[in-house]
Parts: structure tokens; sequence; C-alpha cells
């Protein structure tokens, strides 16, 4: 028997250390690193937005490395490269004849640039969910430091404490070994392409084949419809949960791997035979470009019965270049104008969201021309004089070009004089024309589906849309038609290079004043007449008077509506009939920012939130001068309020910042009135960017709401944030952060995505 347990123990003992021999399992970059890299940093490598370019949402970005040009440089005189990730080169090789290097590979005796990056940041972690340095400096302003392998060390002298994952709770110990061991493994990618499933593989192909049906109308909607979707993340009715595509244009027919013409724009001469294809959206979403569009049987109906029902012919197909691009009501001028404006009707947030979430709106400067709240309302085709009547569509189409085209930085004065006239000259035939028509009425706001009622909010320097009226009643309401719905879709998505130099960019963005101006006008047409200078005098206070005077032409005085109006607030009382009459649609009732009785809390939820939202209520709609906690917070915080039974709801405090006119894409601090400065509290993630998030139980936000209301200043504020804050220091700051994506999940899945933090504040 001993002789027996020797040998059994000798036998295990030999076992053991054969298992010890046994070598480390590889590690697999789709397994392994990408969900790290998911977890804890494609929150700010993300999309144009990436310090350095650095985009580690997919294998590919992680292989291009890092870049010490910015994207977004409203300065420079000649317009940069485009560094498109999967569209301007493909390999590390191609990325580096860009101006590329890498993060990964190891310099001689010297570890990667990454591996090096994250041990400094490894090394240095932050004191739990306390304030960070101020020598920190974070957000739009961060100079962007893009030290390449060989400035390292002088980096790190500099920066000590800004090490990677920056200015937030960083890896755990088992997430940085992995890392770190990949990275002396050489970091090996063997990411797999998504590919469609054999459903939506059928899909892809019927809708290929519309776009490419041969015939001069089928090219000409083809061409249309691309020029309209090239933004679209594409998802189809019953299709693979996180698949989406995007069309791009090919050399190569369906059937074939596609050959992709990566034009600068995407109306730009493709210099061969295009094929429209769809090719799936590769690595991580994240929520700042995940802009919807669903694909269904019943679409490719819709399509078909606006576009191909009519007896329309082509004679030539248009070509391309500047004009092209600059006027696409010519371009386009054989398709029906009924269809091309019903189709974009169809899914209106959509194509709102193109350029309100869209790269032309990122920065101070690109939103400083719109109000921090409004709501977006939309002209019935019926009513729709260019629809209507072929003479004033002949008349109005070759007023309707954009500029942008002509990037010379010294012709930009007189290129920006020319197309204002021309809109000018625009808005005066409008004018005059529409004051010949009966007055206008309910009927003449489009009420098809729930599209027909926006709400867009700014949150400093970007925006965000949502189906609805949400909110207090706005200080203005924008009225699309069609020229003006299509001319903002082209000037700030289509046409918009964001790779452009000054005088482009400096172009478009001031046509996007004459855009907001032209949804003003045409808003004003439905209020009475005798009311119309008095709204615009308060719109346009101070220098706004005198921008009224130089830039924009002269509105209708005369002309009265057809509503029926209380005289002492017409508008006020136009938003009271407006959500009466399309409550179904889907101005559903705001009970929150728009309480009319003792209960301001929505029904048939859990008492407790219930509860929570009554006390909320009292924060809404109150300004500055009177809350003056508002002084105290960012644009877009975010509320996680949570029962004793575990379930937690999301709110969107949103800032509404006041100003005395929004004509000038400068001096906004001039123009600023904080002391008109409100809140809006609404349930769900109304922005992609996260300024701030509170974390507080529901039977505490009595207490939360009586403190905030009861703060004068930044150390009373502090206290709150003590209490509830999420700081970027929190031990489970990015359990918090990610739950937010995760609640997007819950409440409307195609939307989810990865939310961005580099405007997360140090509160």
């Amino acid at each position: 028997m001993p002789y027996r347990v020797f040998f059994g123990s000798l036998l295990l003992l030999l076992s053991f250390n054969a298992v010890a021999r046994d070598p480390v399992p590889a590690l697999s970059y789709t397994r392994d690193i990408q969900p790290i890299f998911t977890e804890k940093c494609v929150a700010c490598h993300a999309c144009y937005d990436s310090a350095c370019q650095l985009n580690l949402g997919s294998g590919e970005g992680v292989a291009r490395g890092a870049s010490k040009l910015s994207v977004y440089d409203g300065e420079r005189r000649q317009a940069a490269e485009p560094t498109r990730l999967f569209y301007d080169a493909s390999g590390q090789r191609a990325w580096q004849r860009k101006g590329f290097y890498s993060v990964l590979d190891a310099q001689g005796s010297q570890a990667a640039l990454m591996a090096r990056m994250l041990e400094l940041g490894h090394r240095t972690p932050l004191q739990p969910n306390a304030k960070l340095p101020e020598d920190i400096v974070l957000g739009l302003n961060r100079d962007n430091t893009c030290p390449v392998p060989g400035q390292f060390d002088e980096y790190a002298a500099a920066h000590p404490r800004e090490g990677m994952p920056l200015a937030v709770t960083g890896l755990t110990d088992q997430q940085y070994q992995t890392l770190q061991r990949w990275l002396a493994a050489g970091a090996p990618i063997d990411q797999q392409a998504l590919a469609p499933s054999a459903a939506e593989a059928l899909q892809v192909v019927q809708w290929e084949n519309l776009l490419n049906a041969p015939g001069a109308r089928e090219s000409l909607v083809g061409r249309w419809l691309f020029e309209h979707w090239f933004l679209a993340h594409i998802y189809f009715k019953d299709g693979e949960p996180g698949h989406f595509f995007q069309w791009v244009r090919s050399r190569t027919p369906t059937g074939q791997p596609i050959d992709l013409i990566n034009t600068r724009r995407p109306n730009d001469d493709p210099g061969t035979r295009v094929y429209y294809r769809l090719w799936p959206v590769q690595g991580v979403i994240v929520h700042k470009t995940h802009i919807t569009y669903g694909l269904s049987a019943a679409k490719m109906a819709r399509i078909k019965s606006l576009f191909y029902s009519g007896k329309w012919q082509v004679t030539a197909l248009p070509g391309y270049g500047p004009e092209r691009r600059a006027n696409p009501f010519s371009t386009f001028e054989a398709i029906p104008a009924q269809a091309r404006y019903q189709f974009m009707l169809d899914n209106a947030e959509y194509f709102v969201r193109t350029f309100i979430r869209g790269p032309v709106c990122r920065g101070q400067i690109a939103t400083d021309v719109i109000r921090d709240n409004f709501w977006a309302l939309f002209q019935a085709p019926e009513h729709d004089l260019y629809i209507t009547d072929p003479n004033y569509r002949g008349q109005a189409t070759p007023l309707l070009a954009m500029p942008g085209q002509n990037d010379d930085v010294g012709s930009v004065l007189g290129l920006w004089l020319d197309y204002r006239d021309k809109r000018n000259e625009y808005e005066a035939l409008r004018r005059d024309n529409y004051a010949e028509l009966p007055a206008p009425s309910w009927s003449t706001l489009w009420a098809g589906n729930d599209n027909a009622l926006l709400s867009i909010f700014r949150h400093f320097d970007s925006a965000s849309v949502t189906k609805g009226l949400i909110g207090e009643v706005p200080q203005t309401m924008w009225l699309f038609d069609f020229p003006l719905l299509e001319r903002t879709y082209y000037q700030l998505a289509v046409n918009f290079d964001v790779f452009g130099n000054v005088s482009h960019q400096a172009q478009t963005r001031l046509y996007f004043d004459l855009i907001r101006n032209g949804a003003e006008q045409n808003f004003l047409r439905l209020m009475p007449a005798d009311s119309r200078e008095g709204y615009l005098d308060d719109w346009y206070q101070a220098g706004g008077k005198f921008k009224m005077w130089l830039d924009y032409e002269a509105i209708d005085n005369d002309k009265p509506t057809a509503l029926k109006l209380d005289e002492r607030d017409p508008k006020g009382d136009f938003a009271r009939q407006l959500l009466a009459r399309y409550g179904e649609l889907n101005a559903h009732p705001d009970p929150i920012n728009r309480c009319d009785g003792a209960y301001c809390s929505r029904p048939n939820i859990d008492p407790t939130l219930q509860n929570a939202e009554q006390a909320l209520s009292r924060l809404v709609s109150r300004p500055a001068a009177g809350l003056k906690v508002i002084d105290q917070l960012p644009e877009a915080t975010l509320l996680r309020i949570e029962t004793a039974s575990g379930h937690r709801e999301v709110y969107s405090l949103l800032r509404n910042r006041a100003h005395s006119n929004v004509a000038f894409l400068l001096g906004e601090e001039t123009r600023y009135q904080p002391g008109l400065d409100t809140l809006t509290v609404y349930p769900g993630v109304l922005s992609s960017y996260p300024n701030f998030m509170f974390n507080i139980p529901a039977g505490q936000v009595p207490a939360f709401v009586e403190a905030m209301e009861r703060a004068q200043d930044e150390p009373a504020f502090e206290r709150i944030v003590e209490r509830w804050g999420i700081r970027r220091s929190h031990p489970q700051f990015w359990y918090y952060f990610h739950d937010l994506s995760q609640y997007i999940q819950e409440t409307e899945p195609v939307e989810s995505g990865v939310l961005d933090m580099n405007r997360y504040q140090n509160l």
C-alpha cells in the first residue's frame, strides 16, 4: 500500500509538471483583445474624434496606427488628404504612406508604443472617484499630442499621469496583462470581416438589383437614392442583430468582390461605370455615427410606387462636377419632385440626423448658428409650390445652388456674397408667390407618420434629434419644405468635406445660417401677420438686427394665417393646438416638462419612478437666474435612477443655453445670456456624448432635487457630485457608462452603440 501511495503521488506530480510545461494558449484578437478595446478604449478612440486618429474599433484601425494630423481643422488653407478607415487605404504600408505610424511594432529593444502608453497609465492609477488634477486637459480643447515611438520618453516626462486609458479608471490587472502579452507576441490580428447571413445576402442582391437596374430612369433614381443613403447604417427587417450595411460605389457588379470607388464626396465623378453595392459595416458600432435606416419588402414597394409609377422620362443623364454638386435640384430635375420629397418625408428623422449629428456639427463653431432646442415641422407636399407648380419650380431651381464647391481661400467672400444673393432672390420669389396662395392652415403641415414632428437639442458642440415634441415650448421652430430640406441635406451631408480647407468649411457653415433663417421664416407664415416682426425681434436681438439687415430677405408681414391663434401668445397657442391635434402621431404628453396639473410624471410606471419624476419636474423650465445650479451643469447630464427592486431608468438632463441671437459663427460668449438658461428632463439617452452622470436610488431623488435647488455655488454642487456623481475616476465608471448603451439596447435595440466620452467632464 505505501508503494501504491508513493507511485500514485509521483504520477500526480509528473502530470502537474506536464501541465505546467504546456504552452500558454495563444491569444485571439477577436476573442481576447477587441473586447478590451471595446470596453475601455473605443469610447474615446472611434471615428474622426479619435485622438491621433487612432481608431480602436477594429483590427484594421488598430493596425493602421496613429497620425499627428487632425481631421477637424477649421484653419487649414489646403484641403487634407482623406483618411477614412476602410475607404482611403488598406493595409499598414498603405496607411504609412499617408503619414500613419504603428503603435504595435516594437522598436529594437523598446516595447511597442501602445505597450508603453498602457504601462504609463497602469502605474499611475487615479484616486477613486476623486476630481482629476487640473493640469490634465480634457475635451476638444486638448492638444492633439501624438508622440511617435522615439518621442515617448519626452511625452512621459511632460505628462506623467497621462498614460492610457487617459484620465479614466483604467484596465484591470488581467486586462493589462492580456494586452501586454498580446503586444509582446507581436500583436497578431485575426479579425474576420463581418459577413451577411443567407437571408441578408438575398436581400442585398435584391436591393443592389434595384439600384443598378438598366435604363436611364433607373440609373438616375439609383444615383439619387445612393446620394441619400450613403451615410446610413442599413439594416434589414428580420436581419441579424448587430448587422448593418453601407451603400458604396464599386467598379464591379453584384456577385463580384467590391472594388471600391473612394472619391472624396459621394457625388464626385467616379471616373468609370458605377455599381451601387452594399457592404457590411465593420468594427464596433459607435452611437455618434450610427444613423440607421431600415430596408424591407414594404420599403422596396414604396420606392417603386414613388419613382416608377408615372411616365416621366430622362432625355439625358446628368454628368458630374462642381455645378452638378452645387445644385441637385437641377441635376435630378427629371425625377418628379413629389417622389423626391415624399421619399425624404417618409424617413425625415434619418435625414435631419444626417446633418444634425453628422461631421458638420462637431465643434462649437458648427453649432453656433442653431438654438439649443427647437422643434422641426414639415410642409405637406400638396401645399409646397415647388412640388405643385412647374412654373414656380422652373424659376426657383437656378436660385437653389449652394456654395462650397470652389475652395479658393482668396475668393471666399465673393463666393459667399454671390450665393447669399441667390438665396435671397429665391426667398423673395417664395414670399411673393406664397402670398398669392390661400392662407396657411393646419393642412399645411405634413402629418403622414411619426417622422412629422421632431425635437432637436444642441449640446454646445454637438446636437441630437428625437421623434416627438420634447420639452417646454421652444423659442423658435423650423418648418421645412422640399427646397429647404434637400438643400440642408446636400449642403451639410453630401457636399460637406470634413477634410476640406477653411474656405470650404466657412462657406458651408455660413450657408447653414441662411438655412436656419429660411426655416424660421417658413414657420412665421403660420403666425398672425402682426406678430411676425415681434418674433424676429426676439430671435435676433442686439447684433442680430444688423445681420437681418445685412444678409436676410424681408419677411411677409401682410399675408394672414388661417390658423385661429390666441393673439396674446400665438406661438404658445400654436404649440398647444399642435400637441392636441397630433397626440396620436408622436406628440405624446411630456408631463415632466409640460406639467399641466398636479401630477407631473408618466402614468403606468413604477410608483417610485413616478415619485422621482414628480420631483425632477421641479427642475425644468426655470431660468438659471432663479435656479443657480444650472450654472454648474454641463450640456448633457445623464441620471441613472434605480429602484429598490433593481430596475433602473435613465433620464437626460439637458441644459438649454440662451442667446440674444444665433446669427454668427463666432463670438458666442458675447451673445450668451446665462441667466435665461433652462433645463429639460426626459426619459432616455438624448446625447451621443454624455458630459456627466449621476447614479441615484429612486428614493433619494427628492433629496437630490432639493440639493440642486439649494445649491448656490460650486462647493454646494461639488457636494452633490460627491454623493451621487460618477466621476471619471469612479471604480465602477465603465459599468455605469456602458449601462447607458445597454439601456439603449433594451429600449431601442437598432439604435444602440458605444457612446463617446471625449466630452465627459471633470466635475
